[in-house]
């Protein structure tokens, strides 16, 4: 219903609606007595609350939460908030939705065929540049197609990022499609770092996000973040290669990994079967994550067998055209003509482009765009506020107990009472040794000292001992040899 419909139209559509809804609801509805049962736990299966077990792990009490019941009433005439879908689709037909989607593989994979194909749109013309009617952005910053360190200096970055941004329409809902592209990549001898550029242009988008976040004056946000990348693989048959295995681990944390075999037509099914598992085992033991679409409670068994079946087909085996082709039986298809027969695109039993389809615009668009915002831009969000040393006081998220809060101020108190004391113990046994240490080191050295003198003394007591001896015996020899004087008698001797 547009806006600028007349009022008498508005009134008539209301009152309309009204009495349908009360007449489906007086007629499907009986009377039922009111139900009474208990809330759901707060830390129930589904919640993102940590339950009270793992809270108790980390040392920390819960108050007890007073038991809550919900009351169920009928509801006696028809108030309005069924229509909260319909309003919340108005919003989003009027809003239009936009995805950015990353495409990066070897030159010569049929990217721009692939795309073409995918949204059914000729967005890159047949020698893989844009078209005339779209307007092409080449981002060519200097700092993020920094140069690898092997490269020499002033040698042209092989690696560039170009992106074109276009407006699809289909039954009324409008769709901005904008394609990162990055030829170049994988195309050089030497690809020591070629997916740094990449990685770089995906940062550069949730910072800018971010700033737009932070910002005082917030209008309407422009999300130019990655919601999936397409990486497209060389059909060899065999195994990946190093280089893609180094860009899967380098990016699928910041955006949704998509993994597509590129020109799958030149490999038979057993090949490809063999191909993709010997894929998922390098993934597996590489520790990458690939996007897997969510299941849901009220999902039924129809959508959770074909969520089922997205998942073991990856990665897609995928062919690529948008030229129609006759089959044998007079039928036009979108596919490629063979001498030994027809690949139909969109024939599931000929390849994997109608489950990438699903996967990437029927099915689950707005889950890669929900994944983006809530986990992949919350994770760098996170990381790169704590990398400018913002921290989070998650104390203010908890239920307030002043009795549970004194206690726990006390036993800190008493634990940071209990480390200055065992620091200052510490401190006066450290000095206590050291000085036991030199008090032991000057014993020894007096002890030394004491030796050498009375060594030096015994040593000078023997020479005079010696001494002594040859003066007597020299006085002994001088008595024995002169003649013995007589005394003269009288007044003057």
């Amino acid at each position: 219903m547009q806006a600028g419909e007349p009022i008498e139209e508005l009134k008539s559509a209301a009152s309309t609606e009204n009495e349908v809804a009360l007449a489906s609801t007086d007629a499907k509805e009986e009377k039922l007595p009111e139900a009474v049962e208990p809330a759901p736990s707060v830390n129930g299966p589904g919640s993102d609350v940590a339950s009270e077990t793992e809270v108790q792990q980390k040392g920390q009490v819960l108050p007890k939460q007073p038991e809550l019941r919900v009351l169920h009433h009928k509801i006696n005439g028809y108030v309005g908030f069924a229509n909260l879908p319909k309003q919340w689709h108005r919003k989003s037909i009027r809003r239009g939705f936009s995805l950015n989607l990353l495409c990066v593989g070897q030159g010569g994979l049929g990217k721009s065929t692939l795309i073409n194909t995918l949204f059914n749109k000729q967005l890159y013309d047949l020698e893989g540049k844009p078209t005339e009617d779209l307007a092409a952005l080449k981002l060519e910053d200097p700092e993020t197609l920094s140069e690898s360190p092997q490269r020499p200096q002033g040698e042209e970055p092989s690696v560039k990022i170009e992106t074109i941004s276009t407006d699809i329409e289909e039954n009324g809902v409008k769709l901005a499609l904008t394609v990162v592209d990055a030829p170049g990549f994988g195309d050089a001898i030497d690809n020591t770092d070629s997916w740094v550029p990449i990685v770089r242009e995906i940062d550069s988008r949730f910072d800018q996000y971010l700033d737009a976040e932070n910002r005082i004056d917030r209008d309407v946000i422009q999300d130019h973040r990655i919601h999936a990348c397409l990486y497209f693989i060389e059909p060899t048959g065999h195994c990946l290669a190093p280089l893609d295995l180094e860009f899967c681990k380098a990016v699928h944390q910041k955006c949704n990994l998509i993994p597509v075999i590129a020109k799958s037509d030149i490999l038979t099914d057993e090949e490809i079967e063999q191909f993709k598992h010997t894929i998922k085992t390098q993934f597996d033991n590489a520790g990458v994550e690939l996007f897997e679409p969510p299941q849901y409670s009220l999902d039924d068994k129809e959508t959770v067998a074909r969520c089922a079946a997205l998942c073991t087909k990856m990665p897609f085996a995928v062919v690529g055209s948008t030229s129609e082709v006759s089959t044998p039986d007079g039928r036009k298809v979108r596919g490629r003509s063979y001498p030994w027969g027809v690949i139909e695109v969109d024939n599931e039993s000929h390849s994997d482009f109608v489950h990438l389809r699903d996967l990437l615009i029927r099915l689950y668009l707005m889950e890669l765009r929900e994944k983006t915002e809530n986990v992949l831009f919350e994770r760098y969000r996170s990381e790169k506020l704590a990398s400018l040393g913002i921290k989070q006081d998650n104390s203010v998220f908890k239920e307030y107990d002043p009795e549970l809060k004194q206690k726990e101020e006390k036993q800190l108190h008493e634990a940071k009472l209990a480390k200055l004391e065992a620091e200052m113990k510490a401190v006066f046994q450290q000095k206590v040794n050291e000085k036991e240490k030199k008090l032991q080191k000057s014993e020894a050295e007096l002890f030394a000292r004491h030796k050498e003198m009375k060594d030096k003394l015994l040593k000078q007591l023997k020479a005079l001992e010696d001494k002594k001896h040859q003066l007597e015996m020299s006085y002994a020899n001088q008595s024995a040899n002169s003649p013995a004087q007589t005394k003269k008698k009288g007044f003057l001797r």
